[in-house]
């Protein structure tokens, strides 16, 4: 089997584990709708730099992790889009205090630079920007199912399965696919598709939802997977 992203931060005695007990796959349905996590500015910042250069400017960035995974998150919203699948985007909910602190880092003494970026942190970037006709979700804690009407939104659409892309593997994605698991969704995340600031968590975070909440695969392979359900595939015919 071909070497996974997390395998070198796994001990001894986990790999034999593994070997033992491979973890199954969960499955997909007929039904599937992609759910675009958190790609706004305050984690990709105006341009892409090294994240121990990016943090002077973008507290909360990602460094390189967010552009170099930008491609492959436009070539997976290109081809739901081209299928007809569902594209729905997360995004914070600015004028509420969520999770964290009310006021990002900085203080109250902020320049005019530093409030500007505060201003536009929640903009979805432009590379994967809403088109008319989808739906943005505004949300005030790491789970996109958290106090939004997802819920209702996926019901109505008679979504079975949910394919997670965005940020952070360790945070909001995490959360996001627990609770979508929950909700008994079928989750599907491809690997090149997320990213965290932080190398070791997105591994081990990719590991631990691949063991038991979703099926971490390749994005051909979640792309083949839209071919196979999109108007006109044999599933439809």
């Amino acid at each position: 089997m071909a070497e996974r992203i997390w395998d070198r931060y796994l001990s001894e005695q986990d790999r034999a584990h593994v070997a033992r007990h491979p973890a199954a796959r969960k499955g997909v349905g007929r039904r599937p709708a992609l759910l675009l996590v958190d790609l706004y500015r305050w984690v990709f910042g105006a341009r892409p730099e090294p994240l121990l250069d990016a943090i002077a400017t973008w507290p909360a960035s990602c460094g390189l992790a967010g552009w170099r995974a930008l491609p492959h998150i436009q070539r997976l919203v290109a081809h739901a889009r081209s299928r007809g699948i569902p594209v729905i985007h997360v995004t914070g909910l600015e004028g509420m205090p969520g999770w964290r602190d009310a006021t990002p880092r900085g203080g109250t003494d902020a320049t005019p630079g530093e409030l500007d970026r505060r201003r536009r942190r929640y903009e979805i970037v432009d590379e994967v920007a809403p088109l008319d006709g989808e739906v943005v979700i505004r949300k005030t804690a790491p789970s996109a199912f958290w106090g939004t009407p997802i819920v209702g939104l996926l019901n109505g659409l008679d979504i079975d399965t949910l394919i997670v892309a965005g940020e952070s593997t360790s945070g909001c994605v995490r959360a996001t696919t627990v609770d979508g698991k929950a909700y008994r969704f079928r989750m599907l995340i491809p690997e090149e598709c997320v990213f965290d600031r932080h190398e070791a968590p997105h591994a081990i975070n990719l590991f631990d939802l691949d063991q038991k909440y979703a099926d971490v695969v390749p994005l051909d392979e979640v792309l083949a997977y839209l071919d196979s359900v999109g108007p006109g595939s044999p599933a439809e015919g």
